[in-house]
């Protein structure tokens, strides 16, 4: 049998002191990050017009750590938070303050769509985990989706979609789409054509107006002169609660259905009174779902915070829901990343909306219910699309 040189077996000494010396390296900072809160960045609207919206997102989120004895996968949480003000020209810097100042794990933001997809490319070139809990940018899960970025909330395409299904099989034939003209907006108006013109419509008009602009009256008056079958409009927070308020004192409801994506008429009601009553709108929520799930949210919400539940803040629920299921997979520790965010994706979600799972895209594939308003109440009616899954259009991972 030949012998090992002394010099060989020096070599083969030195190499497994190293190979074991990185491993308990390795093994003592997964340790050490096991120990360490896990750093969540708010990137909300806090001031303007989607505040209310941005409070209902954060207050959700922490309510689902609550339920869990202020932690996630046994790691507690420190949270950071930045104002987005829903201005696209300051995300990059606003999103650069909590990923390189801060340092957090995860980002959960936003609300606006042209602040979410500046933060989707930031959070692409760091490689910094994204959960987005609101903005429905269509390119966020499609063109521009990656391992790193998974959405709590929906496509703007989803419940646009199905209420140009809606639309179509109440018999309009002819319809008006309005809306910011912003990402968010020209892509609802965009996804109710689709259905709708598949359904046997026809859009005749596009309207639009700056965001976040409220003086719709020429607008108005020009649905009023083309006397369509139907009107969708996308608007949200103090802008929607307006444009539904002008929309009856016009008396156009008297003789034109106003029909909407849920955020027409989500976290407005109170304000918008009598204006909004009868309305139907589609979205993957209704408040009064009668399911154990939903009724305990709701109860948790209001006792909690002293306030009820909309879909923002089950937005901001499944957010931690999702985040946690990652984190469970991998016992807390980050490091093992491709684990982490393919858990994230093969988990179902049990939600207060009803059960749903997350695309390839990361995108939830989930029912779109037809609701009406009666009260302050966004009613339950029927099912307008079963487990609808958005196109994921340009989408290559």
């Amino acid at each position: 049998m030949q012998k090992t040189a002394p010099s060989s077996m020096k070599r083969i000494a030195r190499i497994t002191a190293l190979a074991f010396a990185a491993l308990t390296t390795v093994g003592a900072q997964a340790q050490a990050q096991a120990g360490a809160p896990l750093k969540v960045g708010f990137m909300l609207p806090y001031t303007g017009t989607y505040a209310s919206l941005g409070n209902m997102i954060e207050s959700g989120f922490k309510l689902y750590v609550q339920e869990h004895g202020g932690k996630l996968a046994g790691r507690e949480i420190q949270y950071f938070k930045v104002d987005d003000e829903s201005e696209p020209s300051k995300a990059t810097d606003n999103v650069n303050k909590l990923i390189k100042r801060d340092n957090v794990d995860v980002l959960v933001g936003t609300v606006h769509s042209g602040v979410a997809l500046a933060m989707a490319k930031a959070a692409k070139d760091n490689n910094t985990l994204l959960i987005i809990p609101n903005a429905g940018a269509d390119a966020i899960t499609g063109a521009m989706c990656g391992p790193n970025i998974v959405r709590s909330s929906f496509s703007n395409w989803q419940p646009a979609f199905a209420m140009g299904k809606v639309a179509a099989e109440k018999g309009a034939k002819k319809a008006i789409t309005i809306t910011w003209n912003y990402a968010a907006g020209n892509e609802s108006a965009k996804g109710f054509t689709e259905a709708f013109e598949k359904g046997g419509g026809k859009v005749v008009k596009d309207l639009t107006l700056p965001f976040p602009g409220v003086e719709f009256q020429a607008l108005l008056t020009e649905i009023a002169a083309q006397k369509p079958d139907a009107v969708y409009a996308f608007f949200a927070g103090g802008g929607a609660v307006k444009f539904v308020k002008d929309y009856v004192a016009a008396g156009l409801n008297k003789t034109i259905p106003l029909y909407g994506p849920g955020f027409l008429t989500d976290g407005t009601l109170e304000a918008q009174g009598a204006a909004a009553q009868g309305m139907l709108t589609t979205l993957h929520y209704a408040d009064n779902l009668d399911t154990p799930r939903n009724n305990a949210f709701r109860k948790s919400f209001a006792l909690t915070y002293k306030a009820n539940a909309d879909v923002y803040a089950v937005q901001g629920y499944d957010a931690a829901q999702i985040l946690a299921a990652g984190l469970n997979a991998v016992k807390g520790d980050l490091t093992q990343r491709d684990a982490l965010t393919a858990a994230m994706r093969k988990t179902p979600v049990d939600s207060p909306r009803g059960k749903f799972t997350l695309s390839a895209a990361g995108n939830p594939v989930q029912d779109i219910y037809l609701r009406e308003v009666k009260g302050i109440n966004n009613e339950y009616r029927a099912i307008a699309v079963k487990a609808l899954a958005d196109p994921a259009r340009g989408c290559k991972l």
